[in-house]
């Protein structure tokens, strides 16, 4: 009969002990029951779907061999949807003013944008991430040698549409005017514009491979690059802005964004400063 009590305690005993390891199992691979919250209002439908920017080749790019795509916004989303336990879905667009205009059409769950005062009254915008610059290209034997005397009458800037320096640069042009198109440098070049407004690090990479155009020294803006989410989505107050700003900070302060940058070959682009 002892032994009998003894055995039967025994299995009791290790039903217990399975039990408490099955939990601790799924408990690992499942969001925290605040994580939890934050992924249903942020994406109700259980995938995260992120907007991801082809236009701008510092923050995303697609892979030569495979064409699958990499870069630092797509490694951020993808470290985002593991820790919110959500699938995730990859939404292309090939420019910055297209991920904004598909608001409207509810597209995406997060973007990776550059902060703008337009932007911000529909987009929840964490802290930086990546800072970038908007630099000048301009004809090799152009007389504008400064940023300052691009602001002058009588010159024509070629813009993308919609694009984080197309917005700054309507604000803060007093003279010089803007031509706006899918491409800047295309209407730089068909129009036999006197500049063309873009991200430093493609402008100079085209310079590289034409001989007939310059990048002016300088910058007429810094690019503040941040993850986002449309206001309109935000029914619990301030619940996942707050919660997508600690990883965003997280994510510099931790290496990870340098590292992503550094995989994905953009050297000159500057991991943004901590922020509170």
């Amino acid at each position: 009969m002892y032994k009998l009590l003894c055995a039967a305690l025994l299995a009791v005993a290790a039903s217990n002990l399975t039990s408490a390891r099955d939990a601790h199992a799924q408990g690992a691979t499942m969001a925290s029951p605040a994580a939890a919250e934050i992924a249903k209002e942020l994406a109700p439908t259980g995938t995260l779907r992120a907007a991801i920017n082809f236009g701008n080749p510092v923050l995303a790019q697609r892979a030569s061999a495979t064409r699958e795509p990499e870069g630092v916004t797509v490694e951020l989303a993808r470290e985002l949807a593991r820790r919110l336990n959500l699938a995730l879905e990859l939404v292309p667009f090939e420019a910055a003013g297209k991920v904004f205009e598909a608001l409207k059409t509810n597209s995406w769950d997060i973007a990776f944008l550059a902060i703008e005062p337009v932007r911000a009254a529909e987009i929840a915008f964490t802290a930086p991430y990546v800072i970038i610059e908007g630099v000048y290209l301009v004809p090799k034997d152009s007389k504008l040698r400064s940023v300052d005397e691009v602001d002058r009458e009588g010159v024509r800037i070629g813009v993308n549409r919609g694009s984080a320096y197309d917005l700054y640069l309507t604000r803060t042009l007093k003279h010089a005017q803007l031509q706006r198109g899918e491409s800047g440098i295309e209407l730089f070049r068909k129009e036999g514009l006197d500049a063309a407004a873009g991200v430093k690090q493609p402008l100079v990479q085209y310079a590289s491979k034409h001989p007939d155009v310059r990048v002016m020294d300088g910058r007429f803006m810094e690019i503040r690059q941040a993850m986002g989410t449309p206001r309109v989505r935000l029914q619990g107050g301030e619940a996942v802005p707050r919660y997508l700003h600690a990883f965003v900070e997280e994510m510099k302060a931790s290496g990870f964004v340098a590292q992503a940058l550094a995989r994905s070959n953009q050297p000159d682009a500057a991991v943004a400063p901590a922020e509170k």
